[in-house]
């Protein structure tokens, strides 16, 4: 009987937004635009607002009036006020300057500013076609670099990644055509570009925006500057990410080099944390503690015993300890960092504190207090605001939370938190990601445990779809989901489907893993009583996965017994 193939922990969805960018003197901070524009903020949305100027709709023909209002909205902005207001203002502003003067550079900047305040009260969908409309109402380089800049933030803060990097590289090639391509304004928009690619897990355009930044900087700066700094720190990320650590480790010892000589303690302190994380994917245990206790110290001395900064030391080292097997002492780091997550000091973000949560829980899965991991996750979901920019990230917890439930037993709350993981995914435009094939996977599974076959099938088709157009068909997790999809069909009585698709399992196993490796034999096994109940022998000879996946439409009834089914982790 083919069984049922699962990972036991998902990658989460989303990473929570990369923070290495230039702050105002370059070194890296929490990011900024690369160009001026209207600054704007996650609120929760508000109901809309009816015009109630009152005014003459002729005034608004009167040339002056429409830098007037403009100034006005953004006084009320600034000063803090009724942000309806500066909304009635930006409006009609944006109104007087298309009657006086039509398209051009000053109703762009209207429209601009308005864009900004729809954002700021959550109405992110009225603020997309304000920003489309300011790029085509001007033929000014730097407003239409800044209206796509601004149009990527805000698809960004929907979930729209996608959208959100298209936009970018529109921007970035107006700004080339502009200022040509070896300008340092260009190398902040690559670095800005290079950090949604990496959110996205586009790993290779983000490299080649990080070499491309590199070379602007050491053009137009002086050696071991911060830009550069920055730039390598972000290098260093996207070489984590695949899986490169002794080139991602060379970047940050540089960075942290020129962060020494510009004096920037707080950077440096950062920057070993990171070194430590590479130190600790290396297996490089002793010099990953000195890293992360160097950090701790200077963490702890310069932003207080109680900061997230310190927290997040404290879950590296738990998870260093668990690692090496000092158990207690993981346990024991992981409650410091809970306890500062329980008082947090002004200033602490919701999100911050939501990921050191989410982190600590998957020190608890590995510690078997499965329990314990769920309620942490439970915390995490309840302070993300269920914003479309925070939609991924709820996304990831709530498939991790499915997995968990998965493992104890409890089916039925693994499949609500998988659909409610799978409506956010969906909305948010990431129903073509891997991360979503996986998602569908685990969600066939707790369908499987329900007795629900056919949503089962449904599901690992989907995935199947998603993951051989993200992964390729040789992928390990896309032959986990062939995997499964063959069980079910075996289950319903497609016996022929669920042969030939074991069959192309194992010749892929085979040459991947050598014919001696106890995944293969569990294969083996798995097709060789399939073909004994079909009363054939195994074909050896290829076919094509178009051929293996044909899904055919007669289905049988079965009277197999699913407990019979394995559950591989």
């Amino acid at each position: 009987m083919p069984g049922l193939f699962s990972v036991k922990t998902l990658p989460n969805a989303t990473p929570l937004r990369v923070l290495i960018a230039a702050t105002e003197n370059g070194a890296g901070g929490t990011r900024r635009p690369p160009s001026p524009s209207p600054s704007v903020s996650r609120t929760k949305p508000t109901k809309k607002t009816p015009d109630k100027s009152g005014i003459d709709e002729s005034s608004l023909e009167n040339p002056d009036l429409g830098p007037f209002l403009l100034k006005l909205a953004r006084d009320t902005i600034a000063s803090g006020d009724n942000p309806n207001k500066a909304l009635d203002y930006a409006i009609r502003a944006s109104k007087s300057f298309e009657r006086c003067s039509g398209p051009g550079l000053e109703l762009a900047m209207s429209l601009h500013v308005l864009a900004a305040i729809y954002s700021s009260l959550g109405r992110f969908e009225e603020a997309v076609p304000v920003l489309e409309r300011s790029i085509d109402v001007t033929d000014d380089a730097l407003a239409k670099f800044s209206g796509c800049m601004q149009l990527g933030d805000t698809y960004s803060m929907m979930g729209r990644l996608d959208r959100s990097i298209r936009c970018y590289e529109s921007g970035l090639r107006i700004q080339i055509e502009a200022l040509g391509d070896s300008d340092p304004r260009v190398a902040e928009t690559c670095r800005y570009l290079a950090e949604a690619h990496v959110q996205a897990m586009q790993l290779d355009e983000a490299e080649n925006l990080c070499k491309r930044t590199l070379e602007i900087h050491k053009e137009h700066s002086a050696p071991a500057s911060l830009e550069e700094a920055a730039d390598r720190r972000l290098m260093a990320l996207v070489c984590e990410a695949k899986g490169d650590y002794e080139s991602a480790l060379e970047h940050l010892v540089l960075s942290s080099m020129s962060m020494i000589a510009n004096g920037q303690e707080n950077e440096v302190a950062a920057i070993d944390v990171s070194i430590g994380n590479i130190y600790l994917s290396l297996g490089r245990f002793d010099e990953a503690i000195f890293a992360y206790q160097k950090a701790l110290t200077v963490f702890k001395s310069t932003k207080g015993e109680s900061h997230p900064s310190v927290a997040l030391v404290f879950i590296r080292l738990a998870d260093l300890y668990h690692k090496t097997g000092k158990l207690r002492e993981s346990k024991s780091y992981c409650e410091n960092a809970l306890r500062i997550y329980a008082k947090p000091v002004p200033g602490t973000t919701s999100e911050e504190i939501a990921s050191g949560l989410t982190e600590v829980s998957a020190i608890y899965e590995s510690l078997d207090e499965i329990e314990e991991a769920l309620r942490l996750l439970e915390k995490a979901v309840k302070l993300l605001e269920d914003t479309p920019g925070n939609r991924s990230t709820i996304a990831g917890i709530e498939a991790q939370m499915g997995v968990m439930f998965y493992m104890v037993g409890k089916y039925g709350d693994a499949r609500i938190s998988f659909e409610n993981a799978e409506a956010k995914l969906r909305a948010s435009g990431e129903n073509k990601s891997a991360f979503f094939g996986i998602v569908l996977n685990q969600m066939g599974l707790a369908s499987v445990q329900l007795y629900r076959i056919d949503e089962a099938i449904e599901l690992f088709e989907e995935a199947r779809k998603i993951l051989e157009q993200e992964c390729g068909p040789c992928h390990l997790e896309t032959l986990g989901v062939y995997s499964n999809l063959a069980a079910t069909y075996d289950a319903i009585g497609r016996v022929e489907d669920a042969i030939e698709i074991l069959e192309y399992i194992l010749k892929m196993r085979e040459e991947k893993l050598g014919t001696a490796n106890p995944e293969v034999d569990d294969e083996k096994k798995r097709l060789a009583e399939l073909l004994k109940e079909a009363g054939r022998t195994r074909n050896r000879k290829g076919k094509s996965l178009e051929k293996l996946l044909d899904a055919r439409s007669a289905k049988k009834e079965s009277a197999k017994r699913w407990s019979t089914f394995g559950f591989r982790i």
